[in-house]
């Protein structure tokens, strides 16, 4: 059991005061970014800590943010569109290859409903879903349009799209995209992107906001280190770092003592190339590393398809005070743009509340139903306050590893 100081809930006001001074501070710095096109943030939220553990730069899920909420993405899809890509009107979507997920599928529904109500003609399909025509979602079907590899990218239906936007993470490869504009950028995808990368990238500006906040960064953010080369599978480089682990929990020890929180630290272990809520695991020392069982191992080192895990993100582990009921629960933020405006939240009643919510026994709750719930009205005010702040600057951070790219 965790217990603590709910310090940011104290801080509120703070956040409230300094409030305009943030919308510029986001201002100069989406100035100097490329704007992402979408993004989704997880978000743990400790009451001594607020921190963003998770971004997607290629996220699943639309389908569970409420309808109303998703009014509010219209406009910044459309936005996005008329100033990225002002040309474009064909815009082909190109999902994952997953033919038994209905949620996935009626995910990438609604994808295509935002592309439509933003003014667009909008086909669904990939090179690897030429086998079918039309894959069932959780409100009807989803038909899919032939693709065709040219030399020079892809025609759709026998047109050449204006633009292609991805809903696949790209764990397997580039897509065969030739000269036509894809959104993300396909330098993303786990096929390169390490989580290592993007919490080095956003970690200036957790700086940046917790100096203008006068708070300590540490609350905005999770400690974290990297595992590289297959580490774990080396005798003594799996002792050097099982010692740095142990250092590492020495450390914030002694920042939960200066707090007073009454619990153990502990840290996650994960493929730094993307987990897809796979290859986690929940360490408290070094030793439960040195001794991992084969079961653990062959868990850890399990990678979406198939891949080849070789770096490990060792991230602190942040646990969740949030309720609803019985369940705990996490923060999913969702944005079209450099703004959240949709989010909704995992809720699970078998998981404690340190535990990975990514997981098939997890539901999902539209903010309509926390309203009802007496813990819900505080989780509500943090979603607009400390739940969308650190999910923005986890947006910039995405945006400066797009950056890191095009230099």
């Amino acid at each position: 059991m965790f217990d603590g100081p709910d310090l940011l809930n104290q801080l509120r006001p703070r956040l409230e005061e300094y409030r305009e001074l943030l919308a510029e501070w986001f201002k100069q710095k989406w100035s100097e970014y490329p704007i992402p096109l979408y993004g989704s943030v997880d978000v743990r939220d400790s009451g001594w800590k607020i921190a963003a553990v998770d971004v997607n730069a290629f996220p699943a899920g639309f389908n569970n943010i409420e309808k109303e909420d998703l009014q509010r993405l219209i406009g910044p899809m459309r936005n996005w569109l008329d100033n990225e890509h002002p040309s474009s009107q064909l815009v082909l979507l190109w999902p994952e290859s997953n033919t038994r997920n209905p949620g996935y599928a009626e995910n990438v529904l609604v994808i295509k409903g935002l592309i439509k109500s933003a003014g667009r003609e909008c086909k669904v399909g990939s090179t690897e879903l030429n086998d079918f025509t039309e894959i069932e979602a959780l409100s009807g079907v989803l038909e899919l349009s032939p693709v065709l590899k040219t030399s020079d990218g892809v025609l759709v239906n026998g047109k050449r799209p204006d633009l292609i936007i991805t809903n696949n993470d790209l764990t397997s490869g580039k897509i065969p995209s030739g000269t036509i504009p894809v959104a993300p950028p396909q330098g993303l995808g786990w096929f390169q992107r390490k989580k290592s990368n993007h919490f080095r990238a956003v970690q200036p500006f957790i700086d940046e906001v917790a100096q203008l906040l006068k708070i300590d960064s540490w609350m905005l953010g999770t400690h974290w280190f990297v595992s590289e080369d297959k580490c774990l599978e080396q005798e003594i480089c799996r002792k050097t770092l099982a010692k740095e682990v142990d250092d590492c929990l020495d450390m914030l020890r002694e920042k939960y003592r200066s707090l007073g929180i009454d619990s153990k630290p502990k840290l996650f272990v994960k493929n730094d190339s993307g987990t897809y809520g796979l290859g986690i695991i929940e360490i408290s020392s070094g030793d439960e590393l040195l001794n991992l069982s084969k079961r653990k191992m062959n868990k850890l080192t399990y990678g979406k398809g198939g891949a080849e895990v070789r770096d490990f993100l060792i991230q602190e582990g942040v646990p969740t005070r949030l309720k609803w009921g019985d369940y705990v629960i996490e923060p999913c933020m969702y944005s079209v743009g450099s703004d959240v405006d949709a989010w909704f939240y995992r809720a699970n009643n078998k998981k404690g509340n340190l535990a990975n919510l990514n997981t098939p026994s997890t539901r999902f709750v539209g903010p309509s139903k926390l309203k009802l719930d007496v813990d819900g009205e505080e989780t509500l005010q943090h979603a607009s306050g400390w739940h969308t702040l650190v999910a923005e600057i986890a947006l910039l951070g995405l945006a400066a590893e797009i950056a890191d790219l095009n230099d």
